[in-house]
């Protein structure tokens, strides 16, 4: 072969490889195999030495002119849209954003901050729950449940139950949005820091590590370290990321010493002057947590968003360089249905390969499956099927792992009391589907 030749057969490989990377991801069937369900209204018993005001949770709930205003009568705010009423005796056990299967047909669930804001969910206990459906029956039994604490005092911030003697953790101090089980013990991403949080089997908090990747200090405007001026005159305090972007999901590496965790926000890139870009897409930065050494890597990969509103919510390995990403849209309720304001649109589940990257570290999207679009030939559904068409129209869709070679697992957030996604005035319950994906899973 001539040099002349040979150059331009390399021209032609690197064009192709090119085009490959650029390549529009696929998308793939989902058949719904199993539906189960845990009713929105759920409630867990507080540990007997926490504080009292933990009996009751959803007491700064209030809204409009009642912003922040405390409610001790139970049931004294009414919600309008669902009829339900707050504050609530006991804590409530909803809004999971985060799950990972346990491979004996358990699965650790992560319940959500508490009602959507530090400022409204200071009553509301960070816990973790271990759960297993019964797919027979299509009910979800919680068969633990783990309420986080700092008797230590690691937390480097005041909290809530900053003068008692197990200072449990709430919804004012963390907003937790991912867990992974590492050994005995249990790493959380948070949205408020954003921070990493190691706790113990009992909840016990090991360690604390905030975000500071090859220099730069990753912040939220819920930081403890963001101040606010004491005057309307003075310059607004500088932070990176956007409030409730912070740590939306964090994958395991398959050997277990690798945490993955993601910005469910594309973060404020200053020297550009706007939100984070890569090819013109928004970008989510993936940064690498080394267990062992409990520090962050320089190394930073970058998920891209197909719409700026869009929003991550969850991500889990399924070896050692494919994962499973949740991205969605801030829509709910099926459009099929007609009652919907703003109905869900966009709810996929995305494979991606962290091994496969651009020139700016912007990783592979292998291919989908749309979760408004899963086949439902059989009937399975408990509730969301329509000519064999079974919708997941929530609005935040946080849960996602692999149960098998052939199938996945698939968990909403519902926001209780606040989220209508499935039935126009009812508060959304849990829903737990597995869904059968065997092409998807083995897609390269």
């Amino acid at each position: 072969m001539s040099l002349r030749h040979a150059l331009l057969a390399g021209l032609s490989l690197v064009a192709m490889a090119a085009g490959a990377s650029a390549a529009e991801p696929r998308q793939f069937d989902a058949v719904l195999s199993q539906h189960a369900i845990l009713p929105a209204q759920s409630f867990a018993v507080p540990p007997a030495d926490a504080p009292a005001s933990l009996n009751m949770t959803g007491r700064f709930t209030g809204t409009g002119a009642d912003f922040g205003r405390r409610f001790d009568r139970l049931y004294s705010i009414v919600d309008e849209t669902t009829g339900l009423a707050r504050p609530f005796a006991g804590q409530a056990v909803q809004g999971f954003s985060g799950i990972r299967a346990l491979g004996d047909g358990t699965y650790v669930v992560l319940t959500d901050n508490g009602f959507g804001s530090k400022a409204n969910s200071g009553d509301a206990m960070i816990m973790f729950h271990i759960v297993k459906p019964d797919w027979e029956t299509g009910r979800v039994a919680v068969l633990k449940t783990i309420f986080a604490k700092d008797p230590n005092r690691v937390v480097p911030f005041r909290i809530v139950n900053e003068n008692t003697d197990a200072r449990y953790l709430t919804g004012a101090d963390f907003d937790p949005e991912s867990i992974q089980k590492v050994g005995d013990n249990f790493w959380i991403g948070d949205e408020f820091g954003p921070y990493l949080l190691e706790v113990a089997a009992d909840g016990t908090v090991l360690s604390l590590k905030e975000t500071v990747v090859n220099g730069v200090a990753y912040r939220s405007p819920d930081n403890y370290a963001v101040q606010m001026p004491g005057a309307p005159d003075k310059p607004m305090p500088e932070f990176n990321v956007r409030r409730s972007k912070g740590f939306e999901g964090m994958a395991l590496s398959a050997d277990g010493k690798t945490l993955h965790p993601m910005l469910e926000g594309a973060p404020w890139d200053a020297a550009a002057g706007k939100y984070l870009e890569k090819g013109g897409k928004s970008v989510l930065p993936i940064f690498d947590f080394d267990i062992a050494t409990k520090g962050f890597a320089d190394k930073v990969r970058y998920y891209p968003l197909e719409d700026f509103g869009n929003a991550i919510g969850d991500f889990n390995m399924i070896d050692a360089t494919r994962a499973l990403v949740i991205e969605r849209d801030g829509g709910e309720g099926d459009p099929r249905d007609g009652w919907a304001t703003e109905p869900a649109k966009f709810k996929r589940v995305y494979l991606i390969d962290l091994s496969k990257t651009d020139a700016d570290g912007v990783v592979r999207k292998i291919g989908y499956i749309d979760l408004m679009g899963i086949k439902d030939p059989n009937g399975v559904a408990r509730a969301g099927s329509k000519d064999g068409i079974f919708t997941f129209p929530f609005e935040t869709i946080e849960n996602v792992d692999r149960i098998d070679e052939t199938h996945i697992i698939v968990a909403d957030d519902n926001n209780f009391p606040f989220s209508v996604g499935r039935e126009k005035g009812k508060a959304d319950n849990n829903e737990f589907i597995v869904l059968e994906v065997g092409d998807f899973l083995k897609a390269q």
